[in-house]
């Protein structure tokens, strides 16, 4: 798999989620979260491994579509703010159906743009081989990213490349402690009187969640 393939890959990935979110009933409130928390994640770290791989390649090899990739990452800013938007608010929320259906607006005409315009001229600008090479680096890249938005945060190198690690420590001691909370949830659904242990979790939790620097908010 090449660098556009994998791209592609995470764009059809994405895709699917938005379908099965306009197929959910209108009342599949708890199903429409988890859908959401999914788009969450994967556009996260989509957009972080095209900012810290992806568009500096692109920029350094072909100057021509330097305002391709400059309108991209703007694009990538107004999604990662809308993600930021929906990343805890509830799907009983007055705005969370309008703001998720702008967010899917948003990142189709992205990928459009970016699968009819940018990619074709990537693959005439790099070899087979590079583009190979740079699959592989996105694939790392992929393994060490930030796993939530950060739309604060700097998204061109050199001080994506810092953010994004200091983010992906912090995002996986969220997700921990989302999996925690979960899990304590669970437990209370099975488990009689367990319903103050459950507020100590939730209250620790926000606590803990409280310490991330605004600057990677």
């Amino acid at each position: 798999m090449d660098a556009i393939a994998l791209l592609k890959a995470d764009h059809k990935t994405v895709e699917t989620l938005f379908r099965k979110f306009e197929q959910a009933g209108r009342n599949a409130r708890k199903l429409k979260r988890k859908l959401v928390d999914q788009m969450v994640r994967e556009l996260a770290i989509h957009s972080v491994i095209e900012e810290q791989v992806f568009y500096p390649s692109v920029r350094t090899r072909a100057e021509a579509l330097e305002e391709d990739v400059l309108e991209a990452l703007e694009e990538h800013h107004v999604v990662k703010w809308l993600l930021k938007e929906l990343e805890n608010l509830p799907a009983e929320a007055e705005r969370f159906e309008a703001k998720v259906k702008v967010l899917m607006e948003n990142v189709r005409t992205h990928v459009k743009e970016e699968e009819r315009v940018l990619l074709p001229q990537v693959r005439k600008a790099f070899s087979p081989g590079e583009l190979k090479d740079m699959a592989e680096a996105l694939m790392l890249a992929k393994k060490a990213s930030p796993t939530r938005p950060h739309p604060r945060a700097p998204d061109t190198p050199p001080g994506n490349l810092m953010a994004g690690a200091m983010s992906a420590v912090l995002d996986m001691g969220k997700d921990a402690l989302r999996a925690a909370r979960r899990k304590v949830a669970k437990k209370k659904r099975t488990t009689p009187g367990t319903s103050r242990n459950v507020r100590h979790a939730g209250n620790g939790s926000a606590r803990e969640m409280a310490t991330e620097s605004s600057f990677l908010m």
